[in-house]
């Protein structure tokens, strides 16, 4: 079974974050994209303690440009140069592990500087001179599956990141599109993408209405909860969240995110389900 390990960031004592269907479950969570520095560090420094307390390995993620919005006048983000710094802060002070997604090439390289993984956007996990830049950078890539993408279709873009160097990859689920408007979570295609590399569940995306509203998706931020117990009662590597202490007036995505001070209790119920899951062996009823 394969492993994706990070080095610890910070003192030589802290232990590095290791990605694996049969390790504890890690948590990759935080905005959806960078409002403010000091919004990123109250979410950054909330997730970090409540990890802390209750054992789980914590990766911040954020954004610094959301390309594909619904509206050309929707909030997009700090850009590449300010975003990383904020990153690189975030990084440093919390002395967590970071990750982000890249749109362009030539945001490949700089991007791989400040953070430990690369993000392939959903929409472009198909373009092949993105996912060609973000391998040659040697850092762990985070595939997003497509909405129109099939499980077993992920090995094609797997393939193509071992052929430019670089085997270091997860796969994160976030959900298919099923008609217009909606998404819904094929939990039987874990399996099969688990097989292919340690697999990550991005919940509050797959709550998503794409296109809901006019200037960003929709969302149904109600069913957070039960959607991320059923996800990880399927034994993953991880968690994908996002969080926002005011979702209402979040500048993107904020219907999907979950509300910062349920963060507590929500985890507590997701470490008891990757608990029980992992502690006994898949049963083969074959």
């Amino acid at each position: 079974m394969k492993h994706i390990c990070l080095k610890a960031v910070g003192s030589p004592d802290q232990k590095p974050v290791v990605f694996g269907q049969d390790q504890p479950l890690v948590l990759v969570a935080g905005l959806n994209v960078l409002e403010s520095l000091s919004l990123a560090q109250e979410v950054a420094a909330a997730c970090k303690q409540v990890c802390d307390s209750l054992g789980i390995a914590y990766v911040f993620k954020a954004s610094f440009d959301k390309a594909n919005r619904s509206s050309i006048l929707s909030f997009r983000g700090p850009g590449l140069k300010q975003g990383l710094d904020w990153l690189g802060q975030i990084k440093t002070q919390y002395q967590v592990p970071v990750i982000t997604d890249v749109h362009e090439s030539v945001q490949a390289a700089p991007a791989a500087e400040v953070c430990d993984i690369l993000q392939l956007p959903a929409f472009l996990s198909r373009q092949t001179d993105l996912v060609v830049a973000m391998a040659k950078t040697k850092k762990v890539i985070n595939i997003k599956k497509a909405q129109f993408l099939a499980p077993h279709e992920m090995k094609h873009i797997i393939q193509k990141c071992e052929e430019a160097g670089n085997d270091q990859v997860l796969l994160c689920e976030r959900g298919s599109a099923f008609g217009y408007n909606n998404l819904v979570v094929d939990f039987l295609g874990f399996d099969i993408m688990k097989a292919q590399a340690p697999l990550l569940f991005d919940v509050t995306h797959s709550l998503q209405v794409p296109g809901g509203q006019a200037a960003s998706a929709g969302g149904r931020r109600h069913a957070v909860t039960q959607l991320a117990l059923a996800g990880v009662s399927q034994g993953i590597a991880g968690l994908f969240l996002e969080v926002h202490p005011d979702p209402a007036k979040a500048k993107c995505d904020g219907p999907c995110a979950l509300k910062l001070d349920m963060l507590p209790a929500f985890l507590q119920q997701i470490k008891a389900m990757d608990d029980l899951v992992k502690a006994f062996p898949v049963l083969d009823t074959e």
